[in-house]
This record gives structure tokens, C-alpha cells and sequence, in this order.
């Protein structure tokens, strides 16, 4: 997965990056998230998996996208079908969300707790998310009773999990050391 990750980065931040400098970003996620639809559709995953030329795949994936793609987009799926790269389109969209999400300089955060929270401790725990974090926050909140107490909050790659589980899964560990 990090091995695929790291082959997207490069495609991701040019689109991001061109899609940002032309006012685009929005039609460019359309694009790519059409796209990667057509990389894992079974079909043409194993066309993308046979021996054909390059150029033959990039022509019949540019024909399958038909008008959906404008020309820079079709350049991109181009220069990744030359280079191998076509199958890490799924990555390069979820890549491209990140940076669009962080351009607009906020994120989704869930939060599953064992108990509604109140007005007061969600303004206090937005409050606390957006000093970590540098960004607004838009919260999610969820609820599932077998946590006992506590909560878990995700934000991208951040998970803090004060949840009872945790607590005592920490516990045990430092007892058993």
C-alpha cells in the first residue's frame, strides 16, 4: 500500500497543482474519480493486467472515458499508461482529495463516543482539534455503547482512542514490561 501511495504522490500533486492554478479542482476530482471507476471495473483491470501495448491501452481507456476527460486529463492517463502507472489512478484520486482537502484548510473528523456529547464538550473538543491541527474542523459525531466510556477520534491518518479498551489494553502492556 505505501508502495503504491508513493508512485501516486507525484501524479496526484501535478493535478492538484495544475487543477488548482487553472481555477479547475472540482472538474479535475470529477475526472478522476470517473477514471479510477473505469481502472477497477474487473474488465478493464484485466486489459490493464495483459500484455498489450501501452499506446493500445491508452487509446481504448481514452475511448472508454469518451468525453468525460478533457485533454490535460487524457495527457495525465497518457503519461501513466507509458509508465506503467494506470493501476495507481484509485491512489492518485484519494491522494488528490487529500490536497484539496488540504487547500480548503479544513477536515472531517469523526468521533465515536459512548455518550452524546453535549453543545458544551463539542465546541470544546472542536476548539482543541482546530489548535492541533492547524485546520477548521467539521465534526462528525457517532455513539456506540460498548466503548463504556471515552471516545475515539479520527481525523486522516491521526486516531486518538481514549476509549476504556484502550486505556486498559495500555495498561496491561505497561504491567506485563
Amino acid at each position: 500500500m505505501s508502495e503504491l501511495t508513493t508512485v501516486a504522490r507525484p501524479y496526484a500533486r501535478a493535478a492538484f497543482e495544475f487543477a488548482n492554478e487553472n481555477n479547475n479542482i472540482d472538474t479535475w476530482y470529477e475526472m478522476l474519480v470517473f477514471a479510477s471507476a473505469i481502472v477497477e471495473n474487473p474488465t478493464m483491470a484485466e486489459i490493464l493486467k495483459s500484455d498489450r501495448a501501452k499506446q493500445e491501452i491508452g487509446k481504448l481507456f481514452i475511448e472508454v472515458c469518451s468525453d468525460q476527460l478533457d485533454k490535460n486529463a487524457q495527457n495525465l492517463i497518457n503519461v501513466m499508461v507509458e509508465n506503467g502507472r494506470l493501476t495507481a489512478l484509485p491512489t492518485v484520486t484519494a491522494l488528490f482529495y487529500d490536497l484539496v482537502i488540504k487547500n480548503k484548510k479544513e477536515i472531517d473528523v469523526n468521533v465515536v463516543s459512548a455518550y452524546v456529547l453535549s453543545k458544551k464538550q463539542k465546541t470544546e473538543l472542536i476548539a482543541a482539534l482546530e489548535k492541533r491541527l492547524a485546520l477548521k474542523v467539521n465534526i462528525n459525531c457517532s455513539i456506540d455503547k460498548t466503548l463504556i466510556t471515552g471516545m475515539m477520534i479520527t481525523a486522516g491518518d491521526l486516531v486518538i482512542d481514549s476509549t476504556a479498551k484502550s486505556q486498559l489494553n495500555r495498561l496491561f502492556n505497561t504491567l506485563q514490561s
